[in-house]
């Protein structure tokens, strides 16, 4: 399971870098978080509640420290009164919190709340995490809080535990509703084959195998990963439907397993293996981007696809050869068919089918000869439509907030909302300091004047925290002119505080607390938040031989950004020319290449009206909808223009080419569409917007891509082969005028 950071920035990031090596395995703590509501939060009974809490947490492997009203309470009565301990009265423990606004106003925010932080370290496991945040909940069941008290743990780990939970769970209902989906769609439009239901364990047993591949190349399971699989099933069974439905073909006519076994492989294998490269090419722009889970996902949907081509093929011809085998020795079907004969009044299924597809093609036909009777006017429609779409794509806003893709009822989330709605937010900017010696009063002094002059100039930046400020707590609110009364002061200071903020005698770390300058001025603001620290640092320069690196969760997310708007266009743009080169490779013929390419081109900028319309934002997932378009809607496209050319082969004009395509395969074509429509609409039921969002989308892209199969190819096919056509016709004329005036002059 992989939820964090390094999901969204690729580790080979500079900026990355910065943030893993210099502060998330250095300074970065992360917190376990206990909020208590109540009536008086300044209550001794509450107070020594909190204190048994603490002592068990301290115990615990992993936890670097614990920080509560209750232990800062015993420190501040330990510098009145010697003792170390808390007081045994309301009275003596309001007037302790009172007297000390500004230590404890950060973590008893109002007379009704309060929170204890439990730290670990940055880099913790996720194993380590889960143990501590299971530990803290049981102490919290121990601690015996006053039953008046409710009791909330929560925090960025526990978020984030709770959503990989949640991932797991909802991978089960995907996938269940994929099968039923399937399951659906086959008895609609596979019924006129024997075991109609088969290609769905095909497809699933691929599925497996494609879980297994995962494991050994170390694919991480994601939000993006995750939704995969009813992509998989998707596509994936129309693999095994090709199979199977050529095996049954070659089972009636030649009788003869064996030959029936070799004819399917010889002649559907190539065809689907054409089909699955196509699709492939596709998905391959999706390594271009520098999002790591989409990486995976493209790496995840090219295993997927080829494991269920390997299902299809080897067990799914091997599974139908040998289901025939026993089905013809089935006693029961013998007798079952001496009891009830057939009835040859009766229509059979194969002729209720073949009306059925009379009906759809007829309809197809009719559709087809509208658009070709207002051919330009269809092509005209369609590319203003494409450019308006490309227009409104620009302004489609891109979410990257990890909050949002998230069901937004999850209990976790409510809790982590509610402890920023009371504590606001935490959100930081990091200053990281690499210097020559980190006892030097010059740095400290530009630390503690810089950090004052950030706060005061600059609304989004609330306060600011350091070794600087440690070191004036313990010497009058100044910072020492010699580095010998620093390293004395340094000396008291706890390891645990210390390491906050210094590593070392070589870096120092300055935190900016933005609050939730995020959700206030999103991710656009943080650039210009980090260019104005930039600046400010040019004419308030740290001293000499001070080198300052910014870095932060907020600012690693910038390259996100970035990643989601020019990485989207380059994986699209990139997939376009591999589809054009696989096709132009395949057939050495620039029209057959154009043609089945430029149908999904016009789709992609329909997507991108619609995802506008809709007021859908892009994500991680649904920044690859143009690569999934060109790998899904391109297989459409051409098996039209194989019809086409193998018709207009038999001597046909282009038109009736044309008409008698439409009117044979586009009842199969349709069915194909079916089974990825209802793949795709697993999606819709999960509980995460994100995944939802994309299956709406896909979902409304795979519909759209028919319509253009069916709409826009046509008499897009006519116009370039005619136009082809005659340019040959002109060619020959032209070769033949000048043997004739080469033969006069001889």
């Amino acid at each position: 399971m992989k939820s964090g950071t390094e999901t969204f920035v690729g580790k080979d990031s500079p900026l990355y870098q910065d943030y893993d090596h210099l502060y998330q395995k250095i300074f970065q703590t992360q917190s376990i978080v206990v909020m208590v509501e109540g009536n008086d939060a300044k209550n001794a009974d509450l107070m020594r509640a909190v204190d048994r809490l603490e002592h068990q947490l301290q115990t615990t492997d992993g936890v670097i420290e614990t920080t509560s009203p209750a232990s800062i309470i015993k420190k501040v009565n330990y510098k009145m009164t010697g003792r170390y301990e808390l007081p045994e009265t309301d009275e003596e423990i309001k007037a302790i919190i009172d007297g000390n606004p500004e230590i404890f106003s950060q973590i008893i925010p109002d007379n009704s709340h309060m929170v204890i932080s439990v730290v670990m370290a940055g880099s913790a496991s996720d194993k380590t995490q889960e143990d501590i945040l299971t530990a803290t909940e049981d102490a919290v069941s121990f601690a015996n809080f006053p039953p008046s008290y409710n009791i909330i743990v929560t925090g960025d780990p526990a978020f984030r535990i709770s959503m990989n939970y949640e991932i797991n769970s909802s991978m089960g209902i995907l996938l269940g509703l994929s099968a039923v989906f399937m399951v659906i769609v086959l008895l609609l439009v596979f019924r006129h084959v024997r075991w109609c239901l088969l290609p769905l364990p095909i497809v699933l047993l691929g599925i497996v195998y494609t879980f297994g591949a995962m494991g050994y190349v170390g694919i991480p399971m994601s939000m993006v990963s995750m939704s995969a699989f009813p992509i998989l099933i998707g596509l994936g069974i129309d693999y095994a439907i090709q199979f199977h439905n050529r095996l049954e073909e070659e089972l009636q006519e030649k009788g003869n397993k064996t030959r029936a076994v070799a004819e399917t492989v010889k002649n559907t294998g190539p065809a689907v293996m054409i089909a699955l490269a196509m699709t492939a090419l596709g998905f391959f722009s999706l390594f271009t981007s520098t999002v790591p889970m989409i990486q995976d996902f493209g790496k995840l949907l090219m295993i997927g696809i080829l494991m269920c081509y390997f299902s299809s093929i080897f067990v799914g011809i091997t599974t139908i050869s040998l289901f025939d085998k026993y089905s013809d020795k089935n006693p029961l079907r013998k007798v079952a068919n001496k009891i009830k004969p057939a009835n040859p009044a009766k229509k059979s299924k194969s002729e209720d089918e073949s009306e059925s597809d009379r009906l759809i093609g007829r309809v197809l036909q009719n559709i087809t000869n509208l658009t070709i009777k207002y051919d330009v006017l269809v092509l005209g429609v369609a590319c203003l439509l494409c450019l308006g779409g490309l227009y409104l794509d620009q302004s489609v806003p891109i979410e990257t907030d990890v909050q949002t893709f998230v069901p937004q009822d999850m209990p976790s989330l409510v809790d982590l909302r509610h402890l920023n709605d009371i504590m606001g937010g935490s959100d930081e900017l990091n200053l990281i300091i690499k210097v020559g010696d980190t006892a030097n009063p010059d740095v400290l002094k530009w630390i503690d004047q810089f950090s004052k002059h950030e706060v005061a100039s600059n609304s989004h930046i609330y306060s600011a925290s350091s070794i600087a400020s440690l070191v004036k707590e313990r010497n009058e609110g100044v910072i020492p002119d010699t580095s010998q009364e620093i390293e004395d002061i340094y000396s008291q200071i706890p390891e645990s505080q210390k390491d906050r903020y210094m590593y070392g005698e070589n870096m120092l770390l300055l935190n900016f607390n933005i609050g939730t300058a995020v959700a206030d001025i999103k991710v656009t603001g943080i650039e210009e938040l980090t260019d104005i620290v930039k600046q400010d640092m040019q004419w308030m320069p740290a001293p000499p031989g001070t080198d300052v690196t910014i870095t932060g969760n907020s600012v690693v997310f910038i390259e996100v950004i970035t990643a989601l708007t020019s990485g989207r266009v380059t994986m699209t743009f990139l997939g376009l020319i591999l589809v054009l080169a696989g096709l132009f490779i395949v057939y050495r013929d620039w029209v057959k290449a154009l043609v089945p390419v430029i149908p999904m081109v016009i789709v992609i900028g329909w997507s991108g009206g619609i995802m506008s319309y809709l007021n859908i934002s892009y994500t991680p997932l649904t920044a690859t909808l143009g690569a999934l378009i060109l790998g899904v809607g391109s297989e459409y496209a051409i098996l039209m223009m194989e019809r086409y050319f193998e018709e207009k082969g038999k001597g046909a004009s282009p038109i009736e080419a044309i008409r008698i395509t439409s009117s044979k395969i586009g009842s199969a074509i349709i069915a194909s569409g079916a089974t990825t429509v209802f793949g795709f609409m697993a999606l819709l039921a999960s509980p995460f917007p994100m995944i939802t969002d994309f299956g709406m989308v896909t979902v409304i892209d795979v519909l759209l891509a028919l319509l253009a199969t069916f709409v826009v190819f046509p008499p897009l096919m006519i116009i370039l082969d005619t136009w082809r056509d005659r340019r040959k016709g002109l060619s020959t004329a032209e070769t033949e005028t000048k043997k004739q005036i080469q033969g006069a002059e001889i």
